[in-house]
């Protein structure tokens, strides 16, 4: 079986390891994570009736008042997990790779005074 390039360069140094880069089809996928659960809330109706008119229209399914409340309250919750999750991960990405441009920089005698002292504590700036 064949691994993947980035677990062969995990692989070949343990130190640090070096992100593939994103493919289209990644990009794309996660262009519509962003968007598929923004235009949900956007398009959401604040009133349960209207929420139940919509279904009744596009599907053919009628629902109670409350069901309805509880669908559009579950659709609230899993949209802005969802967004939420995005955004975690948007964020640690961001700071793995700042990490990892401090860890160049430093191999090579680059660094700004805030990341010097950094470096120079021992801190572990990956984690």
């Amino acid at each position: 079986m064949k691994a993947h390039r980035c677990c062969e360069v995990a692989a070949s140094d343990s130190r640090e390891t070096i992100a593939a880069p994103a493919t289209f089809a990644r990009r794309c996928r996660d262009i519509a994570g962003w968007m598929v659960p923004s235009a949900i809330l956007a398009l959401l109706p604040k009133c349960p009736a209207c929420l139940a008119a919509y279904l009744a229209f596009g599907t053919g399914v009628g629902l109670s008042m409350s069901t309805a409340t509880y669908v559009r309250m579950l659709l609230m919750v899993i949209c802005v997990s969802s967004l939420s999750l995005f955004a975690a991960k948007r964020i640690a990405r961001l700071y793995a790779r700042r990490s990892i441009n401090v860890r160049a920089r430093s191999a090579i005698g680059r660094l700004d005074k805030g990341e010097v002292a950094v470096v120079r504590a021992g801190l572990d700036v990956t984690n």
